[in-house]
């Protein structure tokens, strides 16, 4: 009777094998779980937002929802709303007309270098609520 090969003499397919260690720094991101949620949640709350340029708008989504991923990737969760609405205050997108204020969001939309630089450049400090510093 013949025998089947035994399986774990097999070597392991090349996409099961993991490195143990995260990789951090800059350029490697914060990784954080259905963080594509956040460039919907952030879509929405940027609706009421008057822009100079309307093509502004889709950079500034872009950004905003990357910082959030950041803030939600830092204790291992999803995108909320409250990590948008933080982002939005830390960027000063909370009156309704944001023509200056859209202005460090340039060209975030059609460049991932620039949006890997942008994320890199807010601190996990800036990102940390500023009343329940305990939360994390």
């Amino acid at each position: 009777m013949a025998l089947q090969t035994p399986q774990f003499s097999r070597p392991l397919k090349a996409g099961l094998v993991r490195d143990p260690r995260a990789k951090a720094g800059a350029n490697y991101g914060t990784p954080a779980p259905d963080a594509g949620y956040a460039l919907g949640i952030a879509a929405r709350e940027l609706k009421s937002l008057e822009f100079e340029h309307e093509h502004d708008r889709h950079d500034v989504v872009i950004g905003v929802a990357l910082v959030a991923a950041k803030r939600a990737g830092l204790v291992g969760r999803a995108p909320t709303r409250d990590d948008v609405r933080l982002v939005l205050e830390h960027f000063g997108l909370t009156s309704p007309v944001a023509r200056a204020a859209s202005a460090p969001f340039a060209g975030l939309a059609h460049s991932y270098v620039a949006q890997r630089h942008f994320v890199d450049a807010v601190s996990e400090a800036d990102l940390r609520p500023r009343d329940a510093v305990s939360r994390y």
